[in-house]
């Protein structure tokens, strides 16, 4: 017996949201407003209501009802400490990018809204370095700091700049945010950038950047091309965040003990029975320079330093 009971075509009852095309319609455009953007389903509808349904002036109302929150906790937030966040490295063909962006609490720098912010800090960092187009016979570095920063813009159509993107992720996370530094290096053919982070954290939505507490650029020159400068490019960043050198040195260094501060002379963070220079001598590269961030790090020691 069926569990269905026929009904005549006339008498079914009418299920208006189903069948109202202009209900239906309303629905997507919720649904698309809210997967364009990630503000909440409330907060679109809103936006829809205020603007008639339509979508695109929807899109730019919340932009900028979220951009007038974010000035006015920013402008609250400012002053308060932030030594937390976390360092972020991007490597892509002959140019690599690393930057630090900082927050109050460990508990934001884990929060993927957050952590989009790195990314899109070290984006902007590594499309101003691309951007450069420098006809290069060695290697080139440069430094950029919060005003700098601030200024590249971003976004598809690099309609943004990163501060009004600051503001944006201050109104979303409610703590006050900096954008500290950022650090860029390009080679030319001859040179290999090794990298590495500690702690590396790998998002799949983050694409190829890696984020953690400390990282390390590490500039060597390889006249061959060589299989296994992957892994001594990580095992070179890995010394230089364990050992915090101060300078490279040179093969002719004599070491000093465990105060050395010359990285070739310096013991060998996985060996250190052996110096660093000892180390590299037999794989046929020659480091020329590093770049080493540690988040939170007081800028004006470091540079002293």
């Amino acid at each position: 017996m069926s569990l269905f009971r026929s009904v005549p075509l006339g008498s079914r009852p009418s299920h208006a949201g189903a069948l109202r095309p202009e209900a239906s319609s309303s629905k997507e455009r919720l649904k698309k407003l809210r997967r364009r953007t990630g503000y909440s389903f409330t907060n679109c509808k809103k936006a829809l209501e205020t603007c008639g349904g339509d979508l695109a002036q929807a899109e730019a109302w919340l932009h900028n009802q979220a951009q007038k929150e974010g000035w006015s906790k920013a402008t609250k937030l400012q002053g308060r400490k932030t030594k937390e966040g976390l360092i972020g490295l991007l490597r892509e063909g002959n140019s690599a990018v690393m930057v630090e962006v900082n927050c109050e609490t460990d508990f934001v720098s884990r929060n993927l809204k957050f952590q989009q912010l790195v990314q899109q800090v070290a984006l902007g960092t590594l499309s101003y370095c691309q951007n450069l187009k420098q006809q290069l016979s060695t290697y080139s570095k440069g430094f950029l700091e919060t005003a700098e920063l601030s200024q590249l813009r971003v976004g598809p159509n690099r309609e943004d700049s990163l501060k009004d993107q600051l503001t944006l992720f201050i109104g979303k996370l409610g703590e006050n945010l900096i954008l500290k530094r950022a650090a860029w290096v390009t080679v030319p053919k001859g040179y290999y950038i090794g990298s590495y982070v500690h702690g590396a954290v790998h998002s799949p939505s983050l694409g190829h950047l890696m984020l953690g507490k400390y990282g390390a650029l590490v500039i060597c020159q390889a006249p061959e091309e060589k299989a296994n400068l992957e892994d001594l490019g990580r095992r070179l960043g890995q010394h230089v965040v364990g050992m915090a050198p101060l300078s490279v040195g040179s093969m002719e260094d004599e070491p000093s003990g465990e105060e050395e501060t010359k990285m070739l002379a310096q013991p060998y963070l996985l060996d250190p029975s052996i110096t660093l220079g000892q180390y590299v001598k037999p794989q046929g590269v020659s480091v020329v320079d590093f770049l080493r961030f540690e988040c939170g790090e007081d800028l004006v020691v470091a540079k002293a330093e």
